[in-house]
């Protein structure tokens, strides 16, 4: 179904998958792939028919094995601004989805593709998968949010270490250090999988809850709370609720509308 020159788009049931399709770079990211990702997170049946999205590369190379430094080379200041700003925008739309984002990652995600893979709900890995922030080796820092979410997801002491050092670490110890949820053959296919089983859940509520857990990290312990307790709250006026509490209780499997 897809008809982006950069990347592929595949719905697989519930899931909607998105592949970067630059094989012959090793999927590495160019302002056209970053254009057309943003242009395919708008799709409106996203949270619709679409319960989740995967995010993935084409082969078993590599999910994004950069940036495309051929295009970066001449950049001037301004150009890196945008460039930067445009790749934390995709970040930002991601979050912002109501459905979850799960990066699926074979093979190469460093610089960029790391990024990327941040910017996703959770990581699924295969056993090959390879993550490092190694654009120091290029006289610059991560520009796609990586020093910031790499940060909040392992810790600041692994991510500053792997920032001033480029480091690339496997997949077994991007687990070890909270990057990745699960190391599995197939890490496609997992999370399509997952995306399967969130598609049987009440959507609003996997919208409140990907929404107050990602504001609630960057607030206090009580205002995140009061964030809990609102959302929570507000679910009561849904059908959705009545729905799947008057399934329960008839011992029946809940038939959620969304509403």
């Amino acid at each position: 179904m897809s008809r982006f020159e950069t990347i592929q788009i595949e719905d697989r049931g519930p899931a909607r998958v998105i592949a970067v399709n630059r094989p012959k770079v090793l999927n590495a990211l160019s302002p056209e792939v970053v254009a057309e990702l943003s242009h395919a997170l708008e799709a409106p049946e996203i949270g619709r028919s679409v319960s989740g999205l995967v995010l993935t590369g084409t082969g078993d190379k590599a999910f994004v094995a950069g940036a495309d430094i051929s295009r970066m080379v001449d950049m001037t200041e301004d150009d890196a601004l945008l460039f930067a700003s445009q790749g934390h925008a995709v970040g930002d739309m991601l979050g912002r989805l109501p459905v979850p984002v799960i990066a699926a990652v074979q093979g190469f995600a460093l610089g960029g593709g790391c990024e990327l893979a941040l910017a996703c709900d959770f990581i699924y890995a295969s056993p090959n998968a390879k993550f490092g922030q190694p654009e120091v080796k290029l006289g610059v820092i991560p520009g796609f949010g990586g020093t910031q979410r790499l940060a909040r997801r392992v810790g600041v002491a692994a991510a500053l270490e792997l920032c001033v050092t480029g480091a690339t670490i496997d997949a077994t110890e991007a687990y070890r250090l909270g990057l990745v949820n699960r190391v599995v053959d197939d890490a496609c296919a997992a999370a399509v999988a997952t995306i399967e089983k969130v598609s049987a859940m009440g959507p609003l509520a996997v919208a409140a809850a990907k929404d107050v857990i990602h504001r609630g990290a960057e607030l206090p312990l009580d205002a995140a709370n009061q964030s809990e307790i609102e959302a929570f709250a507000a679910l009561f006026r849904t059908e959705d609720q009545r729905e799947g509490m008057q399934a329960f209780v008839a011992k029946r499997r809940a038939q959620f509308g969304g509403k």
